[in-house]
């Protein structure tokens, strides 16, 4: 039984595991935000104010959008694309540093306010993945071996994901 649902799986195994634990790290971060989000709705209401919302959003369609570059390059075996999708994701970046810029110019640290311990803490993590996830694209699409691109493509749509989720969560319901 476990062999043939393995053998639906597409990619090697190992880049399911990695990306089933991140999914999980990331998960376990968001459940603690809400969590402690539940002692004190006003503080987190307040903190959110403080945050770039639209610039988030934008940051939003940019890493979507990366990730439709992504599967058009994976399908077409294209640097091109593949490169396309990782310059999308320096573009989120920069949006991302720029908001973290104004955040550290106001003197909002993680000993500013919970909110801000998880937010630094979710937002950083998950850029030190866009930088893995640039690095992983450039590789494969300078190498462009098809095995090695499609599970570079999947871990960049992890990427898309964990933000997918982290924005909700911070950007909207932070802010409720």
């Amino acid at each position: 039984m476990a062999q043939v649902a393995r053998e639906e799986l597409p990619h090697d195994l190992m880049i399911w595991v990695l990306i089933v634990s991140e999914m999980l790290v990331f998960g376990a971060g968001l459940w603690a935000f809400l969590a402690v989000r539940i002692t004190d709705p006003p503080g987190f209401a307040e903190a959110a104010t403080h945050l770039h919302p639209v610039s988030a959003g934008i940051g939003t369609i940019l890493l979507v959008t990366s990730g439709l570059f992504a599967a058009i390059g994976a399908q077409r075996n294209s640097a091109r694309w593949l490169l396309l999708a990782a310059l999308g994701g320096l573009a989120f970046l920069w949006l991302k540093s720029h908001e973290w810029s104004s955040l550290i110019a106001a003197q909002i640290s993680t000993e500013t306010h919970p909110f801000f311990t998880f937010y630094y803490l979710l937002t950083g993590f998950h850029a030190a993945h866009v930088v893995a996830g640039i690095v992983i694209l450039a590789i494969v699409a300078l190498r462009r071996r098809s095995a090695e691109i499609s599970a570079g493509v999947a871990f960049w749509h992890l990427v898309d994901l964990v933000w997918v989720a982290v924005f909700p969560v911070i950007y909207l319901m932070g802010a409720a």
